[in-house]
């Protein structure tokens, strides 16, 4: 019989936001030799536990239809973890800092966790999202400039507009957890100093923080596909992938594990993406009208000037 003791969870978790660089640090904790990090990214265990997948959606709350791979029970989700054999031991799901009831369960399951949150200026982060959601042909609206408006979907789910309220999530971690289980980073940081943020972040969760891990490759390119017969090929979500996945599993976990494979394709998917660039006259409009009150209570919380997140 398995006892409470015997049972293997996380230790510690980057709980946000999206589009901030959490694929890219879930990857580089994957790679220290000291860490076991679940081999699904975005577990949103702790969101979506009890929640059952439905077939569509646009008014799906817990958004199962947008993201199918959440594990939903406690048996499935501690089966992630049996093999750890790694005193550090983590998940990445961004949905944590903003899903509903995630406090209370990181109190049931894993009261002592760690949590690591990276905030990209908010509007950059939802220009990014709705990047990516262009390349997966599932734009909320077809123009960005509609996330002006509140009466549509860039309002109703939550990991459009309302993920960006930074304040408004983690000020609830902060009543709710001892300060020294959080940890919050800027995505400038990451920008300006990797090696620096990587190296703090390894001394928080108490492993050897000399470790230098592979930057080499660009995680979760965002953009509009330039040909969709490209991305049929080579896409995240392309028929040959899936076809190989199916009739010759091996290559493929072969490739997630070659970094000059994952390198090669990368660049090839990029090639395949275009960036429209978001107008400064849009994005000060979006600062001024939706984020700047959160922004001014958002340094407070974290004891930070973000004044140049106000222009």
């Amino acid at each position: 019989m398995e006892t409470k003791s015997a049972v293997k969870l996380p230790t510690f978790a980057i709980i946000g936001a999206g589009k901030s660089g959490t694929t890219a640090l879930h990857n580089y904790l994957d790679q220290h030799p000291e860490v076991f990090m679940s081999k699904v990214k975005e577990t949103n265990f702790f969101a979506l536990e009890g929640a059952t997948e439905i077939e569509s959606g646009e008014d799906d709350p817990a958004q199962m239809h947008h993201y199918p791979w959440s594990i939903t029970s406690f048996d499935a989700y501690k089966d992630l973890f049996k093999d750890a054999t790694e005193n550090s031991i983590g998940e990445t799901s961004p949905m944590y800092m903003y899903g509903e009831g995630v406090i209370g369960r990181i109190k049931k399951y894993t009261p002592d966790i760690k949590m690591i949150a990276i905030l990209r200026h908010p509007v950059d982060r939802l220009y990014s999202r709705y990047l990516h959601l262009a390349r997966e042909d599932r734009t909320p609206t077809e123009h960005f400039a509609d996330a002006l408006n509140k009466d549509n979907l860039w309002w109703i789910r939550n990991d459009l507009v309302k993920e960006g309220f930074y304040y408004n999530h983690l000020s609830k971690f902060f009543e709710a957890f001892p300060k020294n289980q959080l940890k919050i980073f800027l995505y400038d940081d990451l920008r300006a100093d990797s090696d620096k943020l990587i190296h703090d972040i390894f001394e928080y969760i108490g492993v050897d923080a000399s470790f230098a891990p592979d930057q080499s490759i660009e995680h979760n390119v965002s953009g509009k596909i330039k040909n969709r017969f490209i991305d049929k090929l080579i896409g995240q979500n392309s028929v040959l992938k899936s076809t190989v996945q199916k009739v010759f599993p091996g290559i493929i976990n072969s490739m997630k594990n070659s970094h000059w494979a994952q390198s090669k394709l990368t660049d090839m998917r990029k090639k395949n993406l275009e960036k429209p660039k978001l107008t400064k006259e849009l994005r000060q409009q979006m600062i001024d009208e939706i984020y700047k009150d959160d922004i001014l209570k958002l340094q407070q919380l974290l004891d930070r000037d973000l004044s140049h997140w106000l222009k």
